[in-house]
């Protein structure tokens, strides 16, 4: 896969090149029209520093930004997401990764995912809601196997880069066409009009004019074509991370089929997701397509007749009719036929209805510290933190319920909680802080996130249900 990714780095380099000079020209074109006796050197200057400015942000917040315009929470802890933390762990150790990508939901009904970060170790992977919801373990898989396939290619350093440079790009054009538009220039082009060289000035301001409408087209061209390469290079990696295509084809299927309105989707996160939301259903590649045709992608995969990198390599070649390579000569001398691994036993279909809608809710309130309380007419009740009083009705039939709580313990046990069920369980603080304890803990206590007091868990009730359970 090395050669791959060092092809792939050197033409990204190239279109980085490529894409410079685009903002240095537009630049120093737009600087020549605002001060023709400087020249353009001072717009190309500038041009540069705005892309400098924007790349250090990117470098050292770009991944917080992008998720938090995704309003993507963290997965902190492992049993938060039980099946969605030991899929990212599966894939990180069977990807080579070093550190497991920190792990983000989006609370929204659209099935997809997107990876962000500057470098492997610095790296987050968030998925939808919608996903969990729809897909199986093996398609779930299969969509965490592509996402990590973008880390482990590096692919995720230069999308930030190409995304700083055309956004550089798209700002100084949107700003010279604003500043055009509302004729702040015009006294100075009167001025330059009563020297003899008006003439000319006036062509290259038309010409500046030309350049600011083109340049963004064409940088969007360069990066969206050196990005499609980079979805069929990550789709081979998930064949192998996974050793099962039809996963990942499964997925892609479902994704595709579950597009979302155009309204619902951010326009500069869209290119990164697995399949771009704004361009699902288009049948053809086009010059501003930022992903291969969706049915190629799933074509080349279901027809693979193993999980390896040369069988994804000949179902490339047969798809698409065509001769170039994916993968580079030397990689596939070097690498071995992986055969097909059979569908996961584990990998049941999803829940149906409001049992599974529930559950991924419930997980939204956990990361947000609700406290839920079930009353018997079917209303659920969600405590935000910092609530104090000891009982809330509720809004539906105004039954009385009692908010659970941490009770005031002996000397050394500072506060107790006596545990009562066998699932999830949530409980407040005397701080007011909320608490939640997993199926799977079993400890004897637990620190409380928001004023760090240690509560004495007695675990004696949920024993006694889990023995009268079995």
């Amino acid at each position: 896969m090395w050669e791959a990714i060092r092809s792939n780095q050197r033409r990204s380099t190239v279109l980085i090149i490529l894409m410079g000079v685009v903002l240095v020209t537009l630049g120093g074109a737009i600087g020549f029209v605002v001060d023709p006796q400087a020249g353009g050197a001072f717009g190309a200057v500038g041009a540069l520093g705005l892309w400098s400015f924007l790349y250090l942000i990117a470098i050292f917040q770009g991944d917080s930004i992008l998720l938090g315009a995704s309003g993507a929470v963290r997965i902190k802890e492992k049993f938060e997401a039980p099946q969605l933390w030991n899929v990212v762990e599966e894939m990180t150790i069977a990807s080579g990764l070093s550190k497991i990508p920190a792990i983000y939901i989006m609370n929204t009904d659209m099935l997809n995912a997107f990876a962000v970060g500057r470098r492997p170790e610095k790296a987050a992977v968030a998925v939808t809601s919608g996903l969990l919801k729809k897909l199986n373990r093996d398609e779930l898989q299969g969509v965490i196997a592509h996402e990590i396939g973008h880390i482990k290619n590096l692919d995720i350093k230069f999308m930030t880069l190409a995304a700083v440079m055309m956004g550089s790009i798209v700002m100084i054009s949107d700003a010279f066409l604003r500043s055009m538009w509302y004729g702040s220039m015009m006294g100075g082009r009167r001025r330059s009009r009563s020297n003899n060289d008006g003439g000319a000035q006036i062509a290259i301001m038309l010409a500046a004019l030309l350049l600011a409408i083109l340049a963004p087209l064409i940088a969007q061209m360069l990066y969206f074509a050196c990005s499609r390469q980079r979805e069929y290079l990550a789709d081979a990696s998930a064949a192998l991370f996974t050793r099962y295509p039809n996963g990942l084809a499964s997925a892609l299927q479902k994704i595709s089929g579950g597009a979302v309105a155009a309204k619902q989707v951010n326009r500069t996160i869209a290119p990164m997701y697995i399949i771009n939301p704004l361009q699902a259903h288009s049948a053809a590649v086009s010059l501003f397509s930022t992903h291969p045709p969706t049915k190629k992608r799933i074509e080349i995969l279901q027809s693979m007749a193993g999980a390896g990198l040369m069988e994804y390599e000949r179902a490339y070649k047969e798809s698409l009719g065509t001769k170039s390579r994916c993968i580079g000569a030397q990689t596939l001398s070097d690498a071995e036929e992986v055969a097909v691994r059979d569908a996961d036993a584990k990998s049941k279909p999803p829940k149906k209805g409001l049992e599974q809608i529930q559950e991924i809710n419930d997980l939204f309130g956990r990361v947000d510290g609700l406290l839920p309380i079930a009353c018997a007419c079917g209303m659920r009740l969600k405590i935000p933190q910092g609530f104090t009083k000891d009982s809330v009705a509720c809004p539906r039939c105004g039954a009385g319920h009692e908010v659970p709580k941490a009770k005031q313990g002996n000397a050394k046990q500072k506060q107790i909680y006596h545990r009562s069920g066998a699932g999830w369980e949530s409980f407040r603080c005397q701080c007011g802080g909320t608490v939640q304890l997993s199926p799977l803990f079993a400890g004897g206590s637990v620190d409380c996130k928001k004023c760090g007091q240690t509560i004495q868990i007695d675990n004696g009730s949920r024993r006694a249900k889990i023995q009268k359970s079995t």
